[in-house]
């Protein structure tokens, strides 16, 4: 550590230091509840966190760098992955609920939900009474692989840039190869979350002729698409996610100068400043939510669905038409309290990992 302080210090002394575009290009940890945005939007940014194209590079704090660091880089992706399976155990029976009012009209038209649900407390209810409280995680494994593997191959891609000598990257270049990652990393996971959409909607009513699941499983879910719709029903609303990340990424460049000027001034307020952030969190994940209610509802298309889509812009028509504007944010209120949920959960790790390192140098 000595030798790279040296190093920088030099080189920031008598010349300018581009940063390395495995420094420009690191993704935050994917916290976001949407269960099928396995790929967070990139950011685009310096080891300072200033979005741009300054000379300097700072050193970020290893817990908001997306990719470890060089020493111990394995065991920082242990616990980068323990720790996301841990704030997706918390969120996940939001996450059903969201995935459920969002979906609803799709369920009732298959005949498996017989009236819609009267908002987030009525549908906790009417879950928990019909399938039991554990029935609230249906569906969080295919989700956490998902995640998983998104944050395997993000951890992959880090390494790989590393090694590359590409000090002279342009801005351009290193936007574009970003999203180029994104889409690709997208690509590999859409159907473990194909599988746990479908698996979180597929509701269970009790003393009915469709009281049996119409799915037994992650495997019966691609089992039963691939045989109905071939490959493609496994990707189908893929497209549209497409033009979510790009939204994502221009959202997150346009709001972060603003996070980072209110964070900076609420630097000693601890509690303030993570307020802050959920904001804009929230205000990012409302702002893409009907495009993440579009691809869901292309989701519910596959298989045994009702409705058949000829293609994303008809998609959108034919919900606009026959359900109104207001359904493109059917569970957007889940969606804001499973943000809550995230974000009051890692307060809670950063707080025990805070007591236990002042445990550890007392001893």
């Amino acid at each position: 550590m000595e030798n790279l302080a040296a190093r920088l210090s030099c080189k920031t002394e008598h010349e300018p230091l581009l940063p390395l575009i495995s420094q420009k290009i690191h993704w935050q940890p994917d916290l976001s509840f949407r269960p099928f945005n396995y790929t967070a939007a990139p950011i685009i940014e310096n080891m300072g966190g200033t979005v741009g194209t300054s000379t300097v590079v700072k050193p970020s704090p290893t817990a908001f760098v997306g990719a470890p660091m060089e020493k111990s880089s394995k065991a920082s992706l242990i616990k980068e992955l323990v720790a996301l399976g841990l704030l997706k155990a918390v969120a996940a029976p939001f996450e059903r609920v969201k995935l459920l009012l969002q979906n609803q009209k799709d369920i009732i038209k298959s005949g498996r939900l017989h009236k819609p649900y009267n908002g987030i407390l009525h549908c906790f209810a009417t879950t928990i009474r019909n399938e039991g409280i554990f029935s609230l995680w249906r569906g969080y494994t295919a989700m956490t692989m998902g995640h998983v593997s998104a944050t395997v191959i993000r951890f992959g891609i880090y390494q790989y840039t590393k090694i590359l000598d590409d000090t002279q990257w342009s801005y351009t270049r290193v936007v574009v190869s970003s999203y180029v990652a994104s889409a690709a990393t997208q690509f590999l996971v859409y159907p473990f979350l194909y599988a746990a959409t479908r698996m979180a909607t597929d509701v269970k009513t009790i003393g009915s002729n469709t009281g049996d699941r119409q799915f037994n499983g992650m495997i019966d879910v691609f089992r039963k698409t691939l045989k109905s719709d071939g490959i493609v029903g496994l990707y189908r609303g893929f497209n549209i996610t497409l033009g979510e990340l790009v939204m994502m990424g221009a959202l997150s460049k346009g709001l972060n100068p603003w996070k980072q000027h209110y964070s900076y001034i609420l630097r000693n307020n601890f509690l303030s400043r993570h307020m802050v952030e959920l904001g804009f969190w929230i205000s990012g994940n409302m702002a893409t939510y009907p495009l993440d209610t579009v691809s869901r509802r292309m989701m519910m298309t596959s298989g045994s669905g009702t409705v058949k889509y000829k293609s994303t812009v008809h998609a959108i028509g034919q919900i606009m038409k026959t359900e109104g504007v207001k359904t493109f944010y059917n569970g957007a209120g889940a969606e804001i309290l499973a943000c809550a949920a995230n974000r009051a959960t890692l307060l809670l790790m950063i707080y025990v990992a805070d007591v236990i390192g002042a445990a550890k140098k007392q001893y």
